[in-house]
């Protein structure tokens, strides 16, 4: 099956009855390793990582009017995946990083992001167990701006983007993320910020590996605990969102004094019924990420104050993909397709191709 379609090849086949092995002799120089040639795999697999293998089947004989079963796509899908997870050391992943000052559109200050998250996928072996992401990215300054007008700022997409998830301790992947620095040539820890939803285990792997360098709690997230916080001591309704959005500009002008402040006030307004104790762990919480609360300085200067990226991309492929097919997974087939469906959507799948 090539990428136009059925062709019936004749080849001679080559025995050597020394060693007992043979071969068709042309499939070499063709490129041939199987009855899909690289052009039709690679179709196949993009589909394969977009959607459920039953509609790339569909898909894909709606779109370039050949087929393949559903169950060849998946296993297309997964010994790609494999391939990709085993070839990562060689691919030039770090001249793509190192050359992303030189591919800025402006003069501003290229930045180094690593980008940490977990999400649930159902497996067959195991049940329901946490997949660990990380995103490491090199991406363009904004333009600065401040805590009034920063929702509408232009953040650049990076300028180059590596992946790698694993079904594993975070120790273990720790490591994981230290060894994918080193491959970058992420050497220097205090050139880097390390973006965050909050969880101790992963503000562990930073301390750990990367010592040096900024930790950022993604702000979205800490946002979630202030619109709980006005809910509960207002209830649902204006008041609260009035005092959400009050305590947003707290947050991104101020960091932690500024959330200490908004507590305050929310305290001193609190309504019959109103729940003081919700409040408190609101403070809580936010006492124990108060180093990583600079937002103002931060926008200022252009940088971005969210882990977007491992929240917008590779969870985006485990929800949708992962989860809403219903489908339980093989632990091992997990990560690697996590890391295949993110190499898909990145600049790297052109030359991963290329080079098969």
């Amino acid at each position: 099956m090539t990428a136009v379609g059925p062709i019936e090849l004749e080849r001679r086949y080559f025995h050597c009855p020394t060693c007992g092995q043979g071969e068709f002799g042309a499939d070499r120089g063709l490129g041939l390793s199987g009855y899909v040639t690289p052009g039709a795999c690679r179709m196949a697999v993009l589909l394969g990582v977009q959607q459920s293998f039953a509609k790339a089947e569909v898909t894909l004989a709606e779109v370039v009017g050949w087929e393949l079963d559903d169950n060849t796509i998946r296993q297309l899908c997964h010994a790609t995946a494999a391939q990709a997870t085993a070839t990562r050391q060689h691919r030039s992943t770090a001249e793509v990083f190192t050359r992303a000052q030189a591919a800025a559109r402006t003069e501003r200050p290229v930045d180094s992001e690593l980008h940490i998250d977990a999400g649930k996928v159902n497996t067959v072996e195991d049940g329901w167990r946490d997949l660990k992401m990380a995103v490491f990215a090199r991406r363009e300054r904004s333009a600065p701006t401040t805590a009034m007008d920063w929702e509408g700022r232009d953040l650049p997409t990076p300028l180059a983007r590596s992946v790698i998830a694993a079904v594993e301790e975070a120790s273990l992947f720790g490591k994981r993320c230290h060894d994918e620095a080193t491959r970058l040539e992420w050497t220097d820890s205090s050139q880097m910020t390390v973006l965050g939803d909050g969880a101790e285990w992963l503000w562990n792997v930073s301390e750990q590996h990367f010592r040096d360098a900024t930790q950022v709690l993604d702000f979205w997230h800490g946002a979630e605990y202030l619109a709980s916080g006005a809910k509960a001591v207002f209830g649902p309704g204006v008041q609260a969102a009035t005092a959400f959005v009050r305590g947003k500009s707290k947050l991104l002008e101020d960091g932690y004094p500024g959330l200490v402040d908004w507590i305050g006030e929310l305290t001193g307004q609190m309504p019959a019924g109103g729940d003081g104790a919700a409040l408190g762990g609101v403070l809580n919480y936010f006492c124990g990420q108060q180093g990583r609360l600079n937002y103002a300085v931060r926008l200022r200067r252009g940088q971005s104050i969210g882990s977007g990226l491992v929240e917008g991309t590779v969870k985006q492929l485990l929800n949708i993909r992962m989860k809403q097919t219903g489908a339980r997974w093989n632990l091992g087939h997990v990560a690697p397709f996590v890391e295949l469906g993110a190499l898909a959507a990145g600049p790297e799948w052109k030359g991963f191709w290329e080079n098969q």
